[in-house]
């Protein structure tokens, strides 16, 4: 595998492959890597520190908050370069699905903690007999739904007031697997979410990014979409996070030759948002950015943008009225404005629509 000198056993593989030779990996030797990994830089340092961020290992998902509505998700299984076992898959959807329910949340840092961002499936951990069952956690994963997304819209709430923008009817029950929402819970959460990338984003790690809203990246970062080594497509949800961030022929190419490249390169393509010696430092001035907004303004702009990207014409300009029609009187739309004109008056809780 490319950039895998010390590994023997790729930290990626898709699912269905994994299903299909559960007892041939399961001999496998695992990741064999220093758990003393240094933090890449100084500001990293400091921002861990201020964050009193530990490392244990039932505390593999960590929520922390860096400021007022701003908080920080970290991957936090460094000794395994941040790949996916059960315990990480199921960490991740529940903390999506907290901070999506968070009013109170304006912002998300996702990072991962050690040399790399996250390097995909971690298949010794999934597919041995000695560590599990491995049909159970393969059922698990390919089960939908997961259980983490939106449930189904209550058929007599809707129809008792046709008129009422409810929650339940603006954003649809999610449909993912556990391996989709992952990356795919992301989108549900009515803040911006910001990943940091660097060292390695490869597999579902990658896909895991996409979800996000904007990717700050070092530029030596490197960057994957994997399937295609092993005979098969991206299945954690690079269907409609991929078409919303480069051309459909650069989609098709990353996708059927799984090469790798640099976040530079990633950039160039649209895959990145912006590259960085300090994407961390970046995100958090970003986020803060953010926060001085009106939060239904932000969040709206995030559900605009999501549910009109590769929608008609037509649908477009209903959602920018019906969304516009929801902000123009609110109380945090007057306190944008009187920033305007000197006047501080204080953001409201987001209302989600």
């Amino acid at each position: 595998m490319i950039g895998y000198q010390f590994i023997r056993l790729p930290a990626y593989l898709p699912l269905s492959i994994a299903r299909k030779n559960m007892m041939r990996y399961a001999s496998s030797p695992s990741l064999l890597l220093s758990n003393r990994l240094a933090l890449k830089s100084s500001s990293e340092k400091q921002f861990c520190q201020t964050m009193h961020f530990t490392s244990s290992p039932d505390n593999i998902v960590t929520i922390t908050e860096v400021s007022k509505g701003i908080k920080h998700v970290q991957l936090n299984r460094p000794e395994k370069l941040n790949s996916l076992d059960m315990r990480m898959f199921e960490s991740i959807a529940s903390a999506a699905s907290e901070l999506r329910d968070d009013t109170s949340v304006r912002a998300v840092i996702l990072s991962g903690a050690g040399k790399a961002f996250c390097t995909g499936l971690d298949v010794k951990s999934i597919v041995s007999p000695l560590k599990g069952n491995p049909k159970s956690n393969i059922d698990r994963l390919l089960k939908r739904p997961s259980g983490y997304g939106h449930p189904p819209p209550d058929n007599d709430s809707i129809t008792s007031d046709v008129n009422t923008s409810s929650k339940a009817s603006s954003i649809p029950p999610s449909l993912g697997n556990l391996a989709q929402d992952v990356a795919y819970l992301w989108r549900d959460i009515p803040a911006p979410v910001i990943a940091v990338l660097h060292g390695m984003c490869f597999g579902g790690g990658m896909q895991i990014a996409l979800g996000a809203d904007l990717r700050f990246a070092e530029p030596n970062c490197k960057l994957s979409i994997m399937e295609a080594k092993w005979g098969l497509i991206p299945d954690m949800s690079a269907s409609i996070t991929l078409r919303e961030l480069v051309r459909i022929d650069i989609a098709k190419e990353l996708t059927m030759t799984g090469r790798v490249i640099t976040a530079e390169e990633g950039a160039r393509l649209g895959l990145i948002t912006r590259c960085t010696e300090d994407p961390m430092a970046e995100a958090v001035k970003v986020a803060k950015e953010i926060v001085s907004r009106s939060p239904d303004a932000v969040a709206e702009s995030k559900r605009l943008f999501q549910q009109s990207w590769v929608a008609t014409q037509k649908d477009c300009l209903e959602l920018e009225s019906k969304i516009q029609s929801g902000l123009i009187g609110s109380w945090n739309q007057a306190a944008a404005s009187g920033k305007n004109f000197s006047l501080n008056i204080p953001y409201a809780k987001r209302k989600d629509s």
